[in-house]
This record gives C-alpha cells, structure tokens and sequence, in this order.
C-alpha cells in the first residue's frame, strides 16, 4: 500500500506535457523552456524505479497468495 500511494504522489508530481487533463488544471498556460531540468529527469527515474517496484511486489504477493492455498 505503500509503494502504491508513493507512486501516485510521485506521478502527480510531474509536470504536464500539454493537452489532455493537465490543460484543464492550468498544467498547459506554463510554457516550456525546452528540455528537463536535473530535478525532472530524477524524479523520472525514481518514479520509473518505484513502479518497477510496485510491478514485483504485485507479482510476489500474487505468488505467495497462489501457493498459500
């Protein structure tokens, strides 16, 4: 449960690219100044670290409930 509120913190923690549900929220009057800062490629790779996580936790809890019984 943890991983999981983690990763929906962090997903909502990204910038929007434009169009879709950002604009509604005021995500597209931001403009761009071309390319990702340091700050946005870290919270890239820990958001994709933590749902690699969250993914083989999934599986190991469906695996451990599987050969429970």
């Amino acid at each position: 449960m943890i991983s999981s509120a983690v990763l929906v913190l962090l997903v909502l923690l990204h910038k929007g690219r434009g169009g879709g549900m950002s604009d509604m929220f005021g995500g597209g009057v931001s403009s761009s100044l071309g390319g990702s800062s340091v700050a946005e490629r870290n919270l890239d790779r820990f958001t994709v670290g933590m749902g690699i996580l969250w993914f083989a936790s999934i599986i190991a809890l469906g695996l451990w409930m599987a050969h429970k019984g």
